[in-house]
Formats: C-alpha cells, structure tokens, sequence
C-alpha cells in the first residue's frame, strides 16, 4: 500500500479527484490542493516537479501528506521529514501548507531493479552503521528490508478529510 492507495481512498471520501504527480492538472484554478507523496531517499516523490513555479494565491488551500515506513508519530521522524521538505519546497509554500504524514507499507518484490538496487545500497551502508548512530527511520529500514509491510490506516485520513472540510463548508 503507498501513496496512491491513499490517495483513491481519500478520492472516494471527498469527491477530489486522484492524479498522479506526472498527470496532474494545472494547479492555479483549483481551490483546494491535496499532495499525497511517498518519502524517497530524503524528500516526497515528485513534490518539487509538482510544485514547480506554483505559487499559492488567496484562497487557495494547500495540503500536503507525506507517506512513508517510519512511524510519523515519532518526533524524531517527523523533524526528519520536515528538514527534507524544507531543502524541497520553497519556504512561502511549507509556511502556509497544512501538513500531515501517514505510514504506508512497501513489497521489495514490485520494486524496479533500479530501486531494489539502491535499497540494497542503502541497507548494507546502515548495517554498518552503530546502532545508536542510526535515526528512528533507518531502523524501521532495516527492520523491514526485503519483506512485504504494510502499515497502511485509512483511519489517519479523517484529519485531512476535516482540513478539506473546512475549506469548503
């Protein structure tokens, strides 16, 4: 389960349409803005494409939700997905931005042999890594390389719904 599988849910919950980053409409005319994205490799996937020369007008809403394994309930997590989405969104957006971050799930075995090749890397370069050295992030990584998780909570969506909400009641 990932980004997407969040993203058709909350879709079926608020009658925003779902689209991919690499189809998605102009943004300028839409009153709400919901970006639900997967953590890769220090950032959200397809944020800064996205967003790219956007700016947000008056009345226009912006929400962004990021997806990833580590549990976004930690505070150390959450620091280190802010720090990520700092160095990739430009401050005036984050400023503005309601945020919010889910916990999603992974199956090494759909990954492209170009992103089983860098989580490869990545494991060996944390395996020897000191434990006490290693971020609340890298070892729920380690925890869970090569295996098929899911942590998906459809239930973490009602504060989203509620932030759509409020902008259109």
């Amino acid at each position: 389960m990932t980004h997407s599988t969040y993203a058709e849910k909350l879709s079926e919950q608020t009658g925003i349409p779902a689209a991919s980053y690499k189809d998605a409409p102009a943004l300028s005319d839409k009153d709400i803005i919901v970006y639900l994205g997967s953590l890769y490799a220090g950032g959200v996937l397809g944020l800064a494409k996205t967003l790219r020369g956007f700016s947000l007008q008056d009345g226009q809403k912006l929400i962004l939700a990021t997806v990833g394994l580590a549990d976004p309930r930690e505070p150390e997590n959450q620091h280190n997905i802010r720090t990520s989405l700092q160095r990739q969104f430009p401050a005036e957006l984050l400023d503005r931005a309601k945020i919010f971050h889910l916990r999603g799930g992974i199956d090494y075995q759909k990954l492209s042999f170009r992103h089983r090749t860098m989580m490869k890397l990545l494991y060996q370069s944390l395996q020897r890594t000191p434990f006490e050295k290693q971020t609340a992030e890298n070892r729920a990584f380690l925890e869970t390389y090569g295996k098929q998780v899911d942590f998906t909570d459809f239930g973490a969506l009602e504060p989203i719904t509620r932030e759509i909400q409020r902008g259109t009641i």
